[in-house]
């Protein structure tokens, strides 16, 4: 048996959501924040036989696309501002960030 915990942007957890359910995966959702963009994230923890790992790992992938984001940067700390001009930044983020963790016993009451 394994675990699967999956970190996602708030805007992937539905569509993941709804797909593991279609799929007879039983998953527990927890709302969580990332320290990079300080964004919600949520994560998934997803309990699963050994064979079924790969499936769910498929469906993690197809629900949770990356995208591209406009990201204002922090001004610098410390120092002279009065010349810092905050372009926005383009960065990457979505996706997922994946944990498959081995579990050696699972009992449910």
């Amino acid at each position: 048996m394994k675990m699967i915990i999956a970190v996602v942007q708030d805007k992937d957890s539905q569509r993941l959501l709804n797909q593991l359910v279609d799929h007879n995966f039983r998953a527990t959702k927890l709302a969580t924040t990332g320290g990079f963009l300080k964004s919600g994230n949520t994560t998934f923890m997803i309990g699963t036989e050994d064979i079924r790992v790969d499936k769910c790992l498929e469906i993690i992938k197809e629900s949770c696309q990356s995208r591209q984001q406009l990201v204002a940067p922090v001004s610098p700390m410390g120092g002279n501002a009065d010349s810092y001009v905050p372009y926005p930044v383009e960065i990457e983020v979505g996706g997922a960030t994946v944990f498959v963790l081995p579990i050696e016993s699972f009992v449910q009451f």
